[in-house]
């Protein structure tokens, strides 16, 4: 598998395990709350995957990174949580940041 392919994908299913979480009622239903666990074990198992080619700060840093940005974005679109100038601009050094890692990173 490509090794970015394994971390984009960890990505995702730690991001969507994540806005299912307030689905799961404080984890009292069941569905919602197997998906979470399932997308959760899903994504470290990808990320295990990810960590043999790869730095473990580099891995984590675009995990984390792109998990909170993207987290922040959908709970926005989905849950109407609000989002304030300072926290976008603080989403967006979050990404400015992970891109950094990841171009500067040494192998």
């Amino acid at each position: 598998m490509n090794i970015y392919l394994a971390l984009f994908l960890a990505i995702v299913l730690e991001v969507t395990g994540t806005m299912l979480l307030p689905i799961t009622k404080e984890f009292s239903k069941l569905i919602p709350t197997s998906l979470v666990m399932i997308f959760y074990s899903l994504s470290f198992y990808l990320l295990s995957i990810a960590v043999v080619k790869l730095p473990l700060s580099i891995v984590y840093a675009s995990w984390a990174g792109l998990g909170v940005f993207s987290v922040a974005i959908l709970s926005y679109l989905f849950y109407k949580q609000p989002l304030n100038t300072p926290t976008v601009i603080g989403l967006f050094m979050i990404v400015i940041g992970v891109v950094l890692v990841n171009v500067f990173k040494t192998d």
